[in-house]
């Protein structure tokens, strides 16, 4: 009887345990339970946000009474999530540490009725959205009356319950960071906001003692209000938002001033690896499609110094074409040595007589040989053109207006043809006669193209701006700016000392 009811506990400690095991893995995965009033058996999917990418996680499929269950074993990468519903509405929430919770809506305003149950992160984000966009109305109806007010004392009491409404705004949100402290909602809320800068400092006058200031603060305490190597908010709409804004518009997009403003950051992302991934893919293809001059220089330094030994995740051929383009451009950043080369100069006397000479004007075996480090001047314009072009047929002629305004300035224009053999040569004849492109160094090189490998020429027309020293001082640019360019460093040159 004894080892009978000794064997009843026993089997009754054993189902309690096994019954608390199995919760506790239970509780480290996720359940969402969803109820829709009026949307019987429909499909919604469940996802999440990721830069500017909405990406789908799960798929239910609603009973008649219209619930449904989306769980897992494994619990969700925190950040925001969605629900896509038939009718292509969207309705955002956050996941956070807790994820076992309810939402709830009905079909008659699917993201104005959804009450979530069982999430802190999710009462207190869906009653700040409905605070939010409160306030937002009341701001946009009083923008409204500060348009069409008649009168200054009506204008100063609009824009005094403007500022009411900020400061509203404010306090709730340090009501939320206060009281939600370790919660999501809380950093996420937090990274929504701006930073506040200060006034200049002055002196005793009252003189502003920094112009720089504002921007330079700005700048150092941008990221302030967010965690930068908080994956979750990669998961966010904010994060790819902020980020981008900050390397495109609030740093100088000036080569070497990126570079050292860049470094740090990447740095700062390796703290955690999907943060780290995302910063360095997102600069990395920035900088490789960028049309600005000089971010060549950004992008072959991120190439060379993180993405080709750290992208783990990239393929080897890709690597290998990288390597292979790197080899090629860098040579041609701004403040290289412009890669010499052997063209053949045709004089202005021979296009002109082989405007009726036929014979002469096919002829491929005319001209005197000269590299371009021989080409002596100030400033050299290096232009590769073909007259089949037809930006090229826009470019040369205003060029050549930019050189008559510059050649008594020791500027002088090296005017590459690329069309070959006697055909190209007749083109070039007459393109350069029509439009009487003389007193410039008129070239081609019917016998060797390796320029064109030199110079990774994919197209036409390409201007490179070299110094004295055959240095690149600026490319890929219209005659007009080598024209302001040259301008601006002739001043610039003229105010400095002889030595």
């Amino acid at each position: 009887m004894r080892a009978s009811f000794c064997k009843r506990i026993f089997l009754l400690i054993s189902v309690i345990l096994l019954c608390s095991f199995t919760h506790a893995l239970f509780a480290q995965g996720y359940e969402i339970k969803v109820k829709v009033n009026n949307l019987p058996e429909a499909t919604i999917i469940l996802g999440h946000h990721f830069a500017t990418n909405l990406l789908p996680d799960d798929t239910i499929k609603l009973d008649k009474k219209g619930e449904g269950v989306f769980k897992g074993n494994d619990k969700l990468k925190e950040g925001m999530y969605f629900l896509y519903f038939p009718s292509r509405v969207i309705v955002d929430f956050l996941v956070g540490s807790d994820q076992v919770f309810t939402i709830q809506t009905d079909t008659t305003d699917l993201q104005g009725k959804t009450v979530v149950t069982g999430s802190t992160d999710n009462e207190v984000f869906f009653n700040y959205q409905k605070f939010i966009a409160e306030k937002r109305r009341q701001q946009q109806k009083l923008q409204e009356e500060f348009r069409t007010a008649s009168d200054s004392a009506s204008k100063n009491r609009i824009t005094q319950k403007l500022r009411e409404i900020d400061n509203e705004v404010l306090a709730e949100i340090n009501k939320i960071l206060t009281n939600y402290k370790g919660y999501f909602v809380a950093d996420f809320v937090k990274a929504t906001r701006d930073i506040e800068v200060p006034d200049y400092p002055r002196d005793e006058q009252g003189n502003v003692l920094d112009s720089a200031f504002k921007y330079q603060y700005y700048k150092a305490h941008y990221f302030d209000n967010m965690d930068f190597t908080d994956a979750r908010l990669l998961r966010t709409p904010i994060y790819d938002e902020k980020f981008k804004f900050y390397f495109q518009k609030v740093l100088l997009q000036v080569p070497d001033s990126l570079i050292k403003e860049l470094d740090p950051l990447i740095e700062k992302a390796r703290k955690d690896p999907e943060v780290f991934r995302y910063v360095l893919v997102t600069l990395f293809n920035y900088y490789a499609q960028s049309q600005i001059m000089g971010h060549d220089g950004v992008f072959i330094h991120i190439a060379e110094k993180y993405y080709i030994p750290e992208a783990t995740w990239a393929n080897a051929d890709f690597i290998n074409k990288l390597k292979d383009q790197i080899s090629k451009r860098k040579p041609l950043l701004i403040g290289q040595t412009a890669p010499d080369f052997q063209l053949v100069l045709i004089p202005d006397e021979h296009f002109k007589q082989a405007a009726t000479d036929t014979t002469a004007a096919a002829n491929v075996y005319v001209g005197s040989f000269f590299r371009l480090m021989n080409v002596k001047a100030k400033y050299t314009i290096l232009m590769f053109w073909e007259c089949d072009c037809g930006h090229c047929q826009k470019a040369m002629p205003e060029l050549h207006q930019v050189f008559n305004r510059l050649k008594d300035k020791g500027v002088q224009v090296v005017a590459v043809h690329m069309l070959g053999g006697a055909e190209g040569k007749k083109k070039w004849i007459k393109w350069v006669n029509d439009h009487e492109l003389y007193g410039w160094i008129n070239a081609w090189n019917p016998y060797d193209y390796k320029y064109k490998e030199l110079y990774d020429i994919k197209s036409t027309p390409i201007l490179y701006l070299l110094d004295e020293n055959k240095k690149i001082v600026a490319k890929l640019i219209t005659p007009e700016a080598a024209e302001e360019i040259i301008n601006a460093l002739l001043k610039e040159n003229s105010k400095k000392p002889l030595t």
